[in-house]
């Protein structure tokens, strides 16, 4: 078999796991806004305000983590397996500093209380939800050290497993502490909160279980003497994983904003952007996964020494991944309408969502090269460039051009939600453009 075919077969093999293993965790927020809702409107916009808290507190701090599976694959490439566990030891001293920083911000979620300006029944209840949440914070990153290793060692159907467990029982423990089962308190919307750090515990329970008698992770050392902090792999790892940070915040605060910016053009028009932003985050989903099994496997290459069939597998990736989004982009153009209609049954805001679904045909494809690419990046421990490209890119150009577009008349008309899009596929196009030049220089072979 030549190179090329398992070079996709390989890619393919260990991305659907972990696409369908991040479908999972979506659909845990699904659960509970669809429980939330059940109960009453406080409990469901508690609900939808305080999970955005708490995900951008979790996912700004555990991208840190997004460091552990290039520099496992490194090692597993390199056939220095018994280094590994002493690379999770010093994680874990990192997590534990991470988990700190996010239990307090947390427990004491003023600034966010402040912006949103909530109304005092809500408030107690997003307070709440937050307080419960906190004390799943160290579970949680313990099973990105998880993930962070399967997926550095080519091995993500567990995480794939585990995380289907967490899902299955996700709404047993959600009826107990929402509606007050089995002699529990009727705990309402923080009781999902309360039902999450719960599940997170069991599962860290049984993840780490499992994995410390599994025979195929034994030759990793992770049951030697846990070893004592040591300042230079630390440094050494921050030094990826800081900059792998930061370019998230820079990716996430771009389109938060976008979203601020945009409600302030009435119900309808946000209602529409939120399907358009919607359908951009579940597509995103595709070249996430292939972007993570494209990082282990040049990982694995640069390791072993090969370094041309990293460069191979890099390019493979990004191709498969914009062949996947040109169907998907196709398939947001045309299907416009009946993909609206899915979502609402209010005419008004279909008519101002279908242009929106169109441009987010157009931003995928530009999101699924520049996300395998970055991805690409992290394999060669190449962070910083990134990082700085993201954060003028996607600011500037992206967030900036939208406000110009689409709440200015400096270019025409102001287009509203539109030119907000308009400006984020200009953005999210240059990036890609950028990041993608970026790696045929860092991966070319001399």
């Amino acid at each position: 078999m030549d190179q090329s075919t398992a070079s996709t077969r390989d890619i393919v093999h260990l991305a659907w796991p972990v696409l369908i293993a991040q479908l999972a965790l979506m659909a845990n927020a699904v659960i509970d806004t669809a429980m939330a809702g059940r109960l009453s409107a406080v409990d469901l916009a508690s609900v939808g305000i305080a999970s955005a808290i708490m995900a951008t507190v979790l996912m700004s701090l555990l991208s840190v983590l997004l460091a552990l599976p290039p520099i496992i694959a490194r090692l597993y490439g390199a056939n220095r397996r018994s280094e590994i566990g002493r690379e999770i030891h010093q994680s874990v001293w990192i997590s534990l500093a991470l988990a700190a920083i996010a239990i307090l911000v947390l427990r004491h979620p003023g600034p966010f209380i402040a912006v949103s300006n909530l109304q005092p029944a809500v408030e107690v209840k997003v307070r709440a939800y937050l307080d419960a949440s906190s004390w799943g914070v160290p579970a949680t990153i313990a099973m990105r050290l998880f993930f962070g290793l399967s997926t550095g060692i080519g091995r993500p159907r567990p995480v794939m497993v585990f995380n289907l467990v967490t899902l299955l029982i996700k709404v047993p423990l959600n009826s107990v502490f929402m509606f007050g089962l089995l002699g529990f308190p009727a705990l309402g919307g923080p009781g999902c909160a309360v039902a999450t750090s719960l599940d997170a515990w069991l599962m860290t329970i049984v993840v780490w279980n499992w994995c410390l008698h599994h025979p195929d992770y034994a030759q990793f050392g992770l049951r030697k003497k846990f070893s004592a902090p040591e300042i230079r792999p630390i440094v050494e790892f921050l030094k990826l994983g800081i900059p792998i940070g930061l370019t998230f915040v820079a990716d996430i605060t771009a389109f938060t904003f976008m979203a601020l910016f945009i409600a302030r053009l009435g119900p309808v028009v946000s209602a529409a952007h939120q399907i358009a932003a919607n359908l951009a985050t579940l597509a995103f989903m595709v070249p996430l996964s292939l972007g993570n099994a494209t990082t282990v496997l040049a990982g694995q290459a640069l390791g072993a020494g090969l370094p041309e069939r990293a460069r191979h597998t890099c390019w493979k990736g990004i191709r498969l991944g914009i062949s996947i989004a040109a169907v998907l982009g196709l398939t947001f153009r045309f299907a416009a309408p009946q993909i609206a209609a899915l979502y609402t049954t209010d005419v008004q805001v279909q008519k101002m969502a279908i242009p929106l679904i169109m441009l987010v045909g157009i931003y995928h494809l530009g999101d699924a090269m520049q996300t395998i690419a970055v991805n690409a990046l992290r394999s060669y421990k190449k962070t910083v460039v990134p990082m700085l490209i993201y954060t003028v890119t996607l600011w500037g150009l992206g967030l900036g051009g939208g406000i110009l577009l689409g709440l200015t008349d400096t270019f025409g008309p102001a287009r509203g939600a539109p030119g907000f899009w308009i400006a984020a596929i200009a953005g999210i196009w240059t990036v890609a453009g950028l990041i993608a030049l970026y790696l045929n220089t860092v991966n070319r072979v001399k």
